[in-house]
């Protein structure tokens, strides 16, 4: 252990240590100059998911507004309570304005990789879309990129389906202990029980699941967020003002001033909304759509969701309260949240917080494992292998829960995240001019007038698209006639 421990802290630091948030920022960057800005001009037609929901009469499919859910369901989780927190302990008020930055880049790194996916998903067997990085990678780059690919789906096996569900199960059992001496056994044991029936139910449950818990888990968080803002209202100007004045260094809020609020502003952002990480794009290629740059823009509102909205919540319930003291580290993560909250509006906040933590949790168990599933399916389309899977994560999410020192033993997932990231953000840039041409024609047919535009393989010749995936197009149309 001790062996692999060391390797597994050797490629962390060559990943998160130096190399990754360099590398996200900077192609992101790129990606928004290059797309000429295309996540704010795209920015209005975002919110139209949530009216229309999706494209396509078909129960049997997934729609855009399902998948983007389940993806906010998988980012938002306890990055946007206890992350903050210790972004804001670590880094000081202006580590908010930066993870705000990386949030706004994010938005069109998350556009292109759903994009990205969308294009290149398979209508599988059953008739669903399966797509992500890797099969973008196989049918963008071709055969020659296998191993790459392959490298791709087993850390999104090992960060994701195993080590993060592992943390997840012991963060709900943790917060039911601490709040109401609840027994991790206990909650483990539901915990396993609820997550087999999801997982064996498939993407079609985890997206109905999604649609339910999600709005909800958002709408409570975000609600309780602004009633203690209006509570503090005549004190936002100032909290505004300290978040731009510590992130620029004319306020010093704590030890390395500028330099603390960038760096932690910026991976705490990246943790918390995985924009050009790898993992939503699987989930968006899930869906429904009539065009591939539809669900890329969908998908970019996600990061907006997770961000700009949910992390600013909790990043005002810190800034506005007084529990929170510039410099003092006795007091951070889950436990600065969760007492800022009591401070605002009383002990029975911390039961809401345990309930928002569990619905967060059990939507990112959802989320990861579908991840899991995908990569797997990618590899083999064995149905033994899928319900090795499905059996494995159960267990894995009891063991987390109920085992307290359990997590040490998946301290790999991040190490395997920043290989994952890195092997998406290298087919990212090789796969860009292809979302570029994507992007190009999608603007095109919105210039000529049309309202929803329409992706038509037949358009595209050079790209080993499935045609399947595209009923609406209009060669397809033109083929079933």
């Amino acid at each position: 252990m001790g062996f692999l421990d060391t390797i597994f802290n050797a490629i962390n630091d060559l990943t998160w240590g130096w190399a990754l948030v360099p590398f996200l920022v900077v192609l992101g960057v790129f990606f928004t100059v290059a797309s000429d800005f295309v996540q704010f001009r795209f920015f209005k037609r975002m919110f139209n998911v949530l009216r229309s929901g999706s494209e396509t009469d078909d129960p049997t499919k997934i729609s855009a507004r399902e998948a983007l859910f389940v993806s906010v369901g998988g980012r938002v989780g306890g990055g946007n309570i206890a992350g903050v927190a210790v972004a804001i302990t670590a880094g000081g008020p202006g580590a908010v304005f930066w993870m705000w930055a990386i949030a706004l880049v994010g938005m069109c790194s998350g556009l292109i990789e759903a994009t990205l996916a969308q294009a290149y998903k398979r209508t599988s067997a059953e008739g669903d879309y399966r797509g992500g990085p890797a099969r973008s990678i196989i049918h963008g780059l071709g055969e020659n990129y296998r191993w790459l690919a392959i490298i791709y789906a087993v850390c999104l096996i090992a960060s994701f389906a195993i080590g993060f569900n592992a943390f997840q199960g012991n963060t709900v059992a943790g917060a039911a202990q601490d709040s109401m001496g609840i027994p991790r056994v206990a909650t483990g044991a539901l915990l396993a029980v609820l997550t087999g029936i999801i997982v064996f139910g498939g993407i079609h449950r985890i997206a109905k699941a999604a649609d339910v818990i999600i709005p909800v888990m958002a709408i409570g968080y975000i609600g309780m967020a602004l009633i203690i803002i209006l509570l503090n209202i005549t004190s936002l100007p100032g909290v505004i003002w300290d978040i731009v004045a510590n992130a620029f260094g004319f306020r010093e809020a704590v030890a390395g001033g500028m330099g603390a609020a960038i760096a932690n502003g910026l991976r705490r952002g990246l943790f918390s909304n995985e924009a050009g990480l790898g993992s939503a794009p699987n989930v968006a290629a899930t869906a429904y759509n009539l065009h591939p740059v539809s669900q890329g823009i969908t998908q970019s509102f996600s990061v907006f969701i997770d961000t700009i909205v949910i992390c600013s919540c909790t990043a005002f319930v810190i800034l506005l309260g007084d529990v929170y003291q510039p410099g003092a580290e006795d007091i951070d993560g889950v436990a600065l949240t969760q007492q800022s909250m009591v401070n605002h509006v009383g002990t029975w906040a911390q039961y809401f917080l345990t309930f928002a933590i569990l619905l967060f949790s059990f939507s990112s168990i959802m989320y990861n494992y579908y991840l899991g599933e995908n990569a797997l399916t990618f590899m083999t389309e064995k149905p033994v292998a899928l319900l090795v899977l499905r059996v494995a994560i159960i267990g894995i999410v009891f063991l987390g829960a109920t085992a307290p020192g359990a997590t040490v033993v998946f301290s790999f997932s991040d190490p395997m995240m920043g290989i994952l990231a890195i092997v998406n953000l290298l087919a990212l840039m090789m796969l860009f001019p292809i979302a570029q041409r994507l992007i190009r024609d999608f603007r095109d047919q919105i210039g000529r007038g049309v309202a929803k535009p329409i992706f038509d393989p037949a358009d595209f010749p050079d790209l080993d698209v499935d045609p399947s995936a595209w009923p609406e197009a209009p060669s397809a149309r033109r083929a079933a006639e």
